[in-house]
């Protein structure tokens, strides 16, 4: 691994620790305080994970299917999430996408789960909103024709893509 690498990966870790820590000891006041909540449209919103509490406020503000693309190993990972979210009357789909390792497969599923609930509020979170907005910019730029310096600026408020995920997203764009 490069020694350029290296360092952008304990940059990432080092802010998104930072970021859980602010996110869990602020107080919530609502759905907008959930960990790098972005909206994205009226049946649309991203995030890092949330905890129980702020599941039942994402219930509580009408959305009907939540999509996680975390592994269910991952750090802040909740354990009962998918019973969570069932029991608040949501659906509950994972694509455990690895962090290292995003596929064209992860995507290309992620892109069906978006078209198979595009007429019902869903919301797509994964442990910081990295994964997600990755996806997220690919999905409106590829798939719904959205400009993509408009479908690019959202994801570029959560973070710059390190080389991984640069060449992914690259990788898409050139496939379609």
């Amino acid at each position: 691994m490069k020694t350029q690498s290296i360092f952008s990966n304990i940059v990432l870790y080092g802010r998104s620790t930072w970021q859980i820590m602010r996110s869990r000891l602020s107080p919530k006041k609502g759905i907008e305080d959930i960990l790098n909540y972005r909206y994205i449209s009226t049946k649309l919103a991203t995030s890092g994970q949330p905890t129980a509490a702020e599941l039942e406020l994402i219930s509580q503000a009408g959305y009907k299917t939540i999509l996680n693309l975390a592994p269910p190993t991952a750090s802040n990972a909740l354990p009962e999430e998918q019973a969570i979210a069932t029991n608040l009357g949501m659906d509950y789909i994972n694509i455990p996408v690895v962090w290292d390792n995003p596929t064209m497969a992860d995507f290309n599923q992620f892109c069906d789960v978006m078209e198979n609930y595009k007429d019902q509020p869903i919301f797509v979170h994964c442990a910081m909103n990295m994964r997600v907005s990755a996806f997220m910019y690919l999905y409106r730029y590829l798939k719904l024709g959205v400009p993509m310096s408009e479908a690019r600026a959202t994801m570029t408020t959560v973070w710059e893509p390190n080389a991984t995920w640069q060449n992914f997203i690259e990788t898409a764009i050139a496939s379609n």
